[in-house]
C-alpha cells in the first residue's frame, strides 16, 4: 500500500502523535511506581499503540508518529522543571528498559508485514 498523503491521514499521523504522547507520558510515570507490573504494563500499551498504527495506516508511517510522540514525552518528562529537581528518577533499570524497549518494538512493529501488506489473487484464494 503506496498511498499518498491525504487529509485522512495526515490527521490520522497526528492523532497518532497525540496518542503516543499521552501513552508515552503515563508508560513513563507508571514504570516506576510499579516496578514490575509497570513496565511490562507500559510496553504492552507501547506494543498495542504502535501495533493500532501500522494497522490504521498500513505503513510504518503509523508506528513513525506513534513513537515520535512516544519520544517526545520522554524529552518532556526528562527536562529539568524550575525548581531544580526532575520528574524521572535515573535510579532504576526500569526506565533504561522502557526506552529501549520501546524502540525496538516500535522497529519490529515498522518493519513487520501484516497480512494486510499481502496481496491476495482472484484465482486463488487465500489461505
Amino acid at each position: 500500500m503506496t498511498a499518498g498523503l491525504t487529509p485522512g491521514r495526515i490527521a490520522a499521523c497526528v492523532g497518532l502523535l497525540a496518542a503516543g504522547v499521552l501513552t508515552g507520558g503515563a508508560g513513563w510515570l507508571v514504570v516506576d511506581l510499579w516496578f514490575p507490573g509497570g513496565l511490562v504494563l507500559a510496553l504492552l500499551a507501547l506494543l498495542g499503540l504502535f501495533l493500532g498504527g501500522r494497522i490504521a495506516l498500513g505503513t510504518g508511517l503509523g508506528v513513525g508518529a506513534a513513537a515520535a510522540g512516544w519520544f517526545l514525552s520522554y524529552v518532556m518528562v526528562s527536562v529539568p522543571r524550575p525548581e531544580g529537581d526532575f520528574l524521572l528518577s535515573s535510579a532504576g533499570i526500569g526506565m533504561y528498559v522502557y526506552l529501549l524497549g520501546g524502540a525496538a518494538l516500535a522497529v519490529i512493529c515498522a518493519t513487520m508485514r501484516i497480512p494486510a501488506d499481502r496481496q491476495v489473487s482472484a484465482a486463488r484464494p487465500g489461505r
